[in-house]
């Protein structure tokens, strides 16, 4: 993965789909989702000039496409992790587990077992309720954002304390900024007239503080495509080794996006060492990017079951709660054909482990707008919108035995067992995980303790 640095020039421009009408200002100055910085790249290589020099892919998902469809989408292997708030260029920030609550690095909510879960009101399959060990408080002075270097000390469990300078929240590293504008007529491009008559808006937008920028993880490895220095990695070539400025988000604004020599820098989950309780090895899931799990109905001829996504992984047994990751290789050998690899994935045994409790924050909504493709007739206009689990949710699961917790790390870490890891392994979000949703790392958890004065187990 290239590391990348976007540095804004201007104000920047995130729109949801709420209207920009009246008083409504559309909630422009939010945070980036990473699909909008998916799609700046990928219009980018499309501006480059690249697209005939690389491997064209059929229009489909999951292998199935329209009859005859022809081979016109270009550049299907970027996949791209971010944005994060980048100070200097060198601290990298990632969102808050949502299990810390003060301001240290020791989770202050923690499932209870002290509790009849058959009289509870937890939905299917949670075992556990979530305890809050710190005396109760109106206000939290848990920030949004961790450094990597604390964030990685959170994992391992290793030192409780946060320095002031290592955790932020939005508004110490950017700016709202509001803006009155006059509606233009899609039709004639002017104001005051047609559809535009009498329209004024008012927008929020987003501005960075002097020193920071958005990270970037991105590559896009092409089979068909060749470069003497850069070999077939599509984005080292858009970037040459300098700076270029690409259009990020809404209304055409620009980031110099220029790559740099540091190693990937999303933290490292744990990989082994799993705490143990009557038998039970307790793994924790946290999101670094929001996932989208998607209502599955069944379809029996396909081998797929119905699940009901929201909160809940497509992966994980909407019932009984046990896993249904596969304990085996589900890599892609090289020259196997599509059909025989799922066959022999679909073969393998399920890890033996269980998701037991949750923390979910509210869910946000994906959405987007398409313009009209003329070369297939699609009319274009508004994307499905779903609704995202953000970024910082917490997964807790036991497993069976130490080995069975290695192998739900390996496949629920974003780099699944290695700990100098050069490309993405896992992205564990059903629906766009090459955009850079469903990214994870795993730690250890423990049962709740009375280490505030309340009476726990």
């Amino acid at each position: 993965m290239n590391t990348i640095l976007l540095q804004p020039t201007d104000v920047l421009f995130f729109r949801d789909g709420r209207p920009m009408t009246g008083a409504l200002a559309g909630h422009g100055a939010a945070w980036p989702m990473p699909n909008v910085i998916n799609a700046a790249f990928h219009a980018a290589l499309h501006r480059s000039g690249l697209a005939e020099k690389t491997h064209p892919h059929r229009q489909g998902v999951r292998g199935v496409y329209a009859e005859n469809a022809p081979r016109d989408r270009k550049f299907g292997s970027l996949i791209t992790a971010g944005p994060f708030p980048v100070r200097k260029g060198k601290t990298w920030f990632f969102p808050r587990p949502q299990d810390l609550q003060d301001s240290t690095l020791q989770p202050a909510l923690l499932p209870a077992d002290s509790f009849d879960s058959a009289q509870s009101s937890l939905p299917e399959p949670l075992e556990y309720a979530v305890a809050n060990r710190l005396p109760p408080s109106k206000e939290s002075v848990a920030k949004a954002w961790l450094s990597g270097a604390s964030y990685e000390r959170y994992i391992d469990g290793s030192d409780p304390a946060l320095n002031e300078d290592e955790s932020k929240n939005d508004a110490d590293f950017t700016d709202t900024e509001q803006s009155i504008g006059i509606a233009i007529d899609p039709e004639t491009g002017t104001t005051g007239q047609g559809e535009a008559s009498g329209k004024i808006y008012s927008a929020h937008y987003l501005r960075l503080r002097e020193t920071w920028q958005l990270g970037v993880c991105a590559t896009a490895e092409d089979k068909e495509f060749k470069h003497p220095q850069h070999g077939s990695d599509l984005v080292k070539t858009l970037l040459n080794d300098g700076e270029r400025q690409i259009i990020v988000g809404g209304q055409q604004r620009i980031c110099t996006a220029s790559m740099t020599d540091s190693a990937c820098p999303l933290p490292r989950g744990k990989a082994d060492g799993f705490l143990e309780k009557d038998g039970r090895f307790l793994v924790k899931w946290v999101l670094l990017s929001p996932a989208v799990w998607p209502t599955i109905e069944a379809d029996v001829t396909r081998h797929v079951n119905a699940h009901p996504g929201g909160w809940l992984p497509n992966w994980i047994h909407a019932q009984s709660g046990e896993t249904l990751l596969k304990a085996g290789d589900t890599t892609r050998d090289q020259g196997e054909g599509r059909v025989t690899w799922r066959q022999r994935v679909r073969q393998q045994r399920s890890i033996s482990a269980k998701l037991v409790a949750a923390i979910i924050p509210k869910p946000f909504v994906v959405t987007g707008w398409a313009l009209p493709d003329e070369a297939t007739g699609e009319p274009g206009g508004a994307q499905s919108t779903h609704l995202a689990v953000p970024a910082g949710a917490v997964y807790y699961f036991e497993a069976d035995s130490a080995s069975e917790a290695r192998k739900l790390a390996t496949a629920l870490n974003w780099h699944g067992c290695e700990s100098n890891p050069t490309t993405i392994r896992n992205r564990r979000s059903t629906l766009l995980g090459e955009k850079g949703f469903g990214l994870g790392v795993c730690g250890t958890w423990q049962f709740y303790k009375n280490v505030a004065g309340r009476s726990g187990k």
